[in-house]
């Protein structure tokens, strides 16, 4: 498994946003919560978590990454 980069929560693509959290839903129901702290990076654990409820891999997620 490769090492997850880390980011700040500005580049994780906005939808619905309520306070310091935006809000995820895909079509079959299943949601997704990525908080937005000024200043603060997301912990590589939660990144993990993400990835794993939006069923992304972490290679496919580093690809993208450097295509931004």
């Amino acid at each position: 498994m490769s090492k997850l980069q880390i980011i700040d929560s500005k580049r994780m693509e906005k939808t619905r946003q309520k306070g310091s959290h935006a809000f995820y839903k895909d079509h079959d129901g299943r949601t997704t919560t990525i908080p937005h702290h000024k200043g603060r990076v997301l912990a590589r654990t939660l990144i993990r978590e993400i990835l794993r409820e939006i069923e992304v891999t972490a290679d496919d997620y580093n690809k993208y990454l450097k295509r931004l």
